[in-house]
């Protein structure tokens, strides 16, 4: 495939890898890899037939992708709204993840806010404020928590900072939360009128308990860091200054196991809490007799014996 750019200008970076600013890709959702870390920037193309801008190419205004194997990091860049989610960062948002998962390269997406001061505030109110019913029965912020959930790789809520309302709904659908000391997690929208319509009502029960869940949503009162580690809202509190690193490194540790582990893991959980433990159960049994299968698995008990490194290749 062919890629038609304006300009390409690399820079000089702090860090060991090689980072290059493009000004303008076409054609990101054919499938393209890339093995260096780049920060990509696209042309916007409208479609009147869609709620998201979509199509090939779209101008990145609204967040930051950098792919330095084996994470591809993505980070709402609205720092001056406290990275309240607009539509039009929200299709950025869908379009960036369709590209990080694109990537053979990237084995986890982490997800983060710009400034320090907030992972996101929630929907941008602005927006809200002028919503009917037909543009709040989309999916909206549903469709990419959705996504996220379904992702064969996992993903991961960098949060530092405030996570409320649309943005903790965003941090529900990954699959692992990571926050720093200071950061508070709220499902405000009872106070504005209405509920949460990004998937809090559904999977905030299922992640943290109906008690908790009613308490945060009935009473619209913020959780604290140390409150939502207790109750199993994030597994792991880290300081501001070692957030990228811890992630990094739970990055690499989840790239060494075989691709097919987290794809089927994540399975086996998502689909399995929806159905009967009998019905759950029985999938297990499946999944695992098919990776029994598998050339990976052959070469992870024989690493293991061995006392080496396994070498995965995904089959």
């Amino acid at each position: 495939m062919h890629h038609q750019h304006s300009t390409i200008n690399t820079a000089p970076s702090t860090q060991h890898h090689r980072r290059t600013t493009i000004d303008t890709i076409s054609g990101l959702n054919e499938g393209c890899s890339w093995r260096w870390s780049t920060f990509y920037g696209l042309n916007q193309v409208s479609s009147p037939s869609s709620e998201f801008i979509t199509l090939t190419a779209m101008n990145l205004e609204n967040i930051l992708l950098e792919i330095d194997p084996p994470l591809a990091l993505i980070t709402i860049n609205r720092p001056e709204k406290h990275n309240a989610i607009s539509l039009a960062t929200l299709a950025e948002l869908h379009h960036a993840v369709d590209t990080a998962a694109a990537d053979e390269s990237v084995r986890v997406i982490g997800i983060t806010g710009a400034g320090g001061r907030a992972f996101a505030s929630g929907s941008d109110l602005n927006e809200v404020a002028n919503r009917d019913l037909r543009k709040a029965m989309e999916p909206i912020v549903q469709g990419l928590a959705a996504k996220l959930e379904s992702l064969p790789i996992p993903t991961i809520a960098m949060i530092d900072g405030i996570c409320m309302g649309g943005g903790l709904e965003i941090a529900l659908g990954c699959d692992l939360r990571v926050c720093t000391p200071l950061s508070r997690f709220a499902t405000p929208e009872g106070k504005l009128g209405i509920i949460p319509g990004g998937g809090a009502t559904a999977r905030l029960p299922r992640l943290v308990g109906k008690g908790w869940a009613m308490e945060m949503m009935l009473m619209g009162q913020s959780v604290d860091a140390e409150r939502a580690q207790q109750i199993g809202l994030v597994t792991r509190i880290v300081e501001p200054e070692a957030l990228m690193g811890h992630v990094r490194g739970m990055a690499n540790h989840l790239a060494g196991f075989a691709p097919f582990v987290p794809h089927f893991m994540k399975a086996m959980v998502h689909q399995g809490m929806e159905g009967s433990l009998a019905s759950a159960l029985a999938m297990e049994k499946f999944a695992q007799g098919a990776l029994v299968q598998t050339e990976d698995k052959t070469e992870g008990i024989n690493a293991f014996l061995e006392k080496r490194k396994p070498t995965f290749k995904g089959r």
